[in-house]
């Protein structure tokens, strides 16, 4: 009888164990949905408005499609180099030139089903002597097919040329509009770096607007090493929306700046190519000599409080002169569109047909006047 009375007793000290622990819990679970229904809940996190989201994208699909369209080429010359007076001295010469090869590697973008490929003109030249002998070109294709190349066109002011292959059926890199890249948007640098074919290298684009005479170039932390030049530059979506060309570095290797040709620039040169055979471009000829000119500048010389171009000479019964321009002149405006630099103002010039007439803003003696000036072809520079 002890131990049933024990037993009950035992039972019910437990059962009121579990029902004060149920009250317990029950209170701890009112309060937490009472402070949660209180309280604000947190912001999502911020997300990055751009081509590839928040998180790093995954590009391999872009990458094995724009591996297709890409190129090595090597160019070979025999050059005839000046001999050195110094070494013929040391070693009894007699004072001759000397032929030697030159050879260029580097990288190529197919741009056309039918064989056009497009690079830089320092890939497939060499300006370090006169040439003795025809340039040999080499386009080695993404299934290993290794073929004759010719040249299409080539223009050293953009760094661009065009070859030309006898092939057809090509997977080309579509392209890109380059005027809607932003900063930060991912991209990849395909070619051909230290010859190591069909190499990918991802960044973003660092800057825009890296202003040349001809070119404003688009920035980019994608690695970009020698062997790379002519390669293409695409976007998230694998369109070429630039011609790799040039790096900055005190290494000669890669340190994370370097420099791509616009590919609605590389377009327009590849057209003039085709069609031409060379770049035209308009000029306004006869400004034998402009200077940049800033707002401060403009200040102290009592010119003008704008910044512009300063027209500082220019040829006696030029189309200039006839058209009105005048030395001492400020240009300002193209067609509407301000003038800040001189790159800038050449750009623009540049753009226009040859044998339209174009609308140049000056301000002389402080006044702004508009000129109707003819646009001319700018002489090539052979």
């Amino acid at each position: 009888m002890n131990h049933f009375k024990r037993a009950v007793v035992l039972t019910a000290f437990l059962g009121l164990g579990v029902a004060a622990g149920l009250v317990l819990a029950g209170r701890l679970a009112l309060t937490s949905s009472s402070d949660a229904t209180q309280t604000t809940p947190p912001a999502p996190a911020p997300v990055i408005n751009g081509p590839a989201g928040a998180t790093l994208p995954d590009l391999s699909a872009v990458a094995e499609r724009a591996v297709q369209g890409s190129a090595n080429i090597s160019s070979t010359q025999l050059l005839r180099v000046q001999s050195d007076p110094w070494l013929d001295f040391m070693y009894g010469r007699r004072g001759r030139d000397m032929i030697q090869p030159s050879q260029s590697l580097g990288s190529g973008v197919i741009v056309s089903s039918d064989g056009y490929v497009l690079t830089n003109n320092h890939v497939i030249g060499d300006d370090q002597g006169l040439p003795v002998e025809g340039l040999e070109i080499k386009v080695t294709l993404p299934d290993g097919r290794e073929m004759e190349g010719t040249i299409v066109g080539t223009d050293a002011a953009t760094d661009l040329a065009l070859v030309k292959v006898n092939a057809t059926g090509l997977t080309p890199v579509p392209w890109g509009d380059s005027s809607k890249l932003r900063i930060a948007e991912w991209v990849l640098a395909i070619g051909n770096p230290y010859q190591f074919n069909q190499s990918v290298s991802l960044g973003i684009v660092s800057a825009l607007g890296r202003a040349e005479q001809f070119v404003d170039f688009i920035q980019t932390d994608a690695a970009i090493n020698p062997g790379n030049s002519g390669g293409a530059l695409v976007n998230a979506r694998g369109e070429l929306v630039g011609i790799n060309t040039k790096i900055s570095t005190q290494s000669g290797g890669y340190e994370g700046i370097g420099f791509a040709i616009p590919s609605n620039l590389a377009r327009d040169v590849m057209a003039d190519f085709i069609k031409y055979g060379e770049v035209r471009r308009g000029s306004i000829l006869g400004l034998a000599q402009l200077l940049p000119l800033t707002a401060a500048e403009a200040r102290d010389k009592q010119i003008a409080t704008i910044p512009g171009v300063l027209v500082y000479n220019l040829y006696k019964n030029s189309s200039a002169a006839r058209a009105g321009f005048l030395p001492g002149d400020l240009i300002v405006a193209v067609n509407g569109r301000d003038v800040t630099d001189l790159a800038g103002f050449s750009r623009m010039v540049a753009e226009q047909p040859i044998g339209s007439t174009s609308k140049v803003d000056v301000v002389r003696r402080n006044r702004r006047i508009t000129l109707d000036v003819p646009i001319e072809q700018m002489p090539t520079r052979r």
